[in-house]
């Protein structure tokens, strides 16, 4: 079987036991591997793909990505955003402030702005240069993710207890507009879409069974009926929301800080786990216990849906030789 061949089998349960897929999130780790700075991979296609086709020979990753930074829906919506050398774009200004910002607010046209058809390119890219073989992992922002950069968190989360109507409007736009930037990257020859909202690890359940579980289903619904499949990964700790986010039906699921164990009783077998390794721990572990870890953890997960990662993304700093024994863990 090729990589997409293993995926699929993956997500229908028929990997030989013997197989373990192993994705973990590349960004700068990627773009400074390759000699190249995150700038570069933030900002154009032909380096974001050329290093994650790089990483995934060189340490036999079973999948590619488009991930980069928050930021691409967010510049296409006209917020200012700095692409800078060694570091994580950043927004300087946040352009929803009130609720005839979120009234003047244009959905955008993802093939016109840069940022959006940058990421589209990039999935034309790949299936250009792989002709199908891997999967290819898209990325749009959650629609309470994306309302935060626009709005800024502090302002957003103030307006979720205090202003249900502006919050209500303004995601419905972030979603209206992740739809369709999901569907592009679809048509470009995506195999899946990650779902990224890291701040409902913020909220507490009722806050997320209010404003962002509903959009969330939809979201998910929607992209599902493109033919593709579904990860959310949403940073921290969502033990607290795991009984809500059973019912999204997702495909992947980054517990990150959540117990393996508690987010398996609650997702069930049928939903993929990646690991949730600490970053911080495969930066700073020797090379020998990093593999030691990796063979625990797949040890736990035997015969389990389960993908070879860490929590997160991994860091700059993590030596090479690191993410390598993770891969090498799979084969004992």
């Amino acid at each position: 079987m090729n990589k997409k061949q293993k995926f699929s089998a993956l997500l229908s349960g028929t990997l030989p036991g013997n197989e373990v897929l192993f994705y973990p999130i590349l960004m700068h780790f990627a773009a400074r591997y390759c000699g190249r700075t995150y700038g570069e991979l933030a900002s154009d296609y032909r380096v974001l793909t050329a290093c994650n086709i790089r990483c995934m020979e060189v340490f036999d990753m079973d999948m590619v990505s488009l991930i980069s930074d928050p930021y691409r829906e967010t510049s296409a919506f006209g917020a200012p955003v700095e692409i800078i050398s060694e570091g994580v774009p950043i927004c300087r200004k946040s352009i929803v402030q009130t609720p005839e910002d979120v009234r003047n607010l244009v959905i955008p046209d993802v093939y016109k702005a840069e940022r959006t058809i940058d990421r589209i390119n990039g999935a034309l890219q790949y299936q250009r240069i792989l002709k199908g073989s891997i999967p290819v992992m898209g990325w749009v922002e959650g629609p309470l993710a994306e309302a935060c950069d626009l709005a800024g968190v502090s302002h957003m989360l103030e307006m979720l207890m205090t202003d249900e109507a502006f919050c209500n409007r303004l995601m419905d736009k972030c979603l209206t507009f992740a739809k369709i930037f999901a569907r592009a990257q679809v048509e470009a020859g995506c195999d899946l879409i990650g779902i990224g909202d890291a701040i409902c690890s913020q909220i507490d359940g009722f806050t997320y069974q209010t404003f962002v579980k509903p959009l969330h289903k939809e979201l998910v619904d929607y992209i599902h009926s493109l033919g593709s499949k579904v990860k959310l990964h949403i940073c921290g700790n969502t033990t607290h929301l795991l009984a809500d986010m059973a019912d999204l039906e997702v495909d992947i699921f980054d517990p990150d800080l959540v117990d393996q164990e508690v987010c398996y009783s609650a997702l069930g077998p049928a939903v993929v786990r990646s690991g949730n390794i600490s970053p911080v721990y495969l930066e700073t572990a020797s090379t020998s216990e990093v593999y030691e870890t990796c063979r625990k953890a797949l040890a736990e997960e035997q015969g389990r849906k389960f993908i070879l990662s860490a929590g997160c993304e991994i860091t700059v700093k993590t030596p090479p030789d690191n993410v390598k024994a993770m891969s090498d863990s799979r084969r004992g």
